[in-house]
């Protein structure tokens, strides 16, 4: 009897051993590594910065989604030949961190955490974002997104943080800085205020805002502009 040329597949596929056996095979082949540095001479650079996820729970499915159109861009400009920095980006503070990690000891207020200690509070939440930021980073290599995961930014890294005061410093050194009072959303549990998207997050609502451009020319580059979008 001769011996069949496909091998019998499963009723049902394990897809997930599929994903496993292509990621070590991009491994094995370097092939990864060769799409990150097709382009590492080209003259032509495409400017692209990661928006991060909160490194505080497992990705789910709206993440999945923004990082497939995140790649698809990424990857039409490698086939066309642009160089780029592929750095992937992980947001690593702010209550949706602080939170849960009360949640894990049990807190139920600002006094525990004085009680417990600011800093093994603060060591703790780095913890968190340390065991996040590796799950997500599996999730999105599984995902088949092509990224430096080496190279991963943080926002609590020093040099982001440097930036950020470097930043408020010639804002003030301008005059741009002013001191004064606005009523704002508050949190009493939290004792902090907070955002509209954090008051929102349980009854989102879809709701339209009128969108503004405009240009800030470079002064050493008078034919060059830096392009600005905010919302009112």
């Amino acid at each position: 009897m001769a011996r069949p040329y496909f091998k019998n597949e499963p009723v049902v596929p394990d897809f997930v051993a599929m994903e496993e056996q292509l990621l070590k095979e991009w491994e094995k082949q370097g092939i990864v590594k060769k799409y990150l540095t097709k382009n590492a001479k080209a003259k032509k650079k495409f400017s692209f910065l990661d928006g991060p996820i909160t490194a505080n729970n497992p990705m789910g499915v709206h993440h999945a989604r923004g990082r497939t159109y995140k790649d698809l861009w990424q990857r039409y400009f490698t086939m066309k030949g642009y160089r780029q920095r592929y750095q992937n980006g992980f947001d690593c503070q702010g209550l949706w961190v602080e939170v849960e990690v009360e949640k894990e000891l049990g807190f139920r207020s600002k006094k525990d955490i004085a009680k417990y200690g600011v800093e093994k509070f603060v060591n703790r939440c780095k913890s968190r974002v340390k065991k996040y930021s590796d799950i997500q980073t599996q999730q999105s290599q599984r995902l088949g997104m092509w990224m430096d995961w080496d190279n991963s930014y943080f926002t609590m890294s020093d040099e982001n943080n440097y930036a950020i005061w470097n930043f408020l410093k010639v804002c003030h050194q301008h005059g741009w800085l002013y001191k004064g009072h606005d009523s704002v959303p508050w949190c009493p549990r939290c004792e902090t205020a907070i955002s509209q998207h954090e008051m929102l997050t349980e009854d989102y609502k879809q709701v339209t805002h009128q969108a503004i451009y405009f240009t800030l020319p470079l002064k050493d580059k008078p034919d060059q502009s830096l392009l600005v979008w905010t919302t009112t």
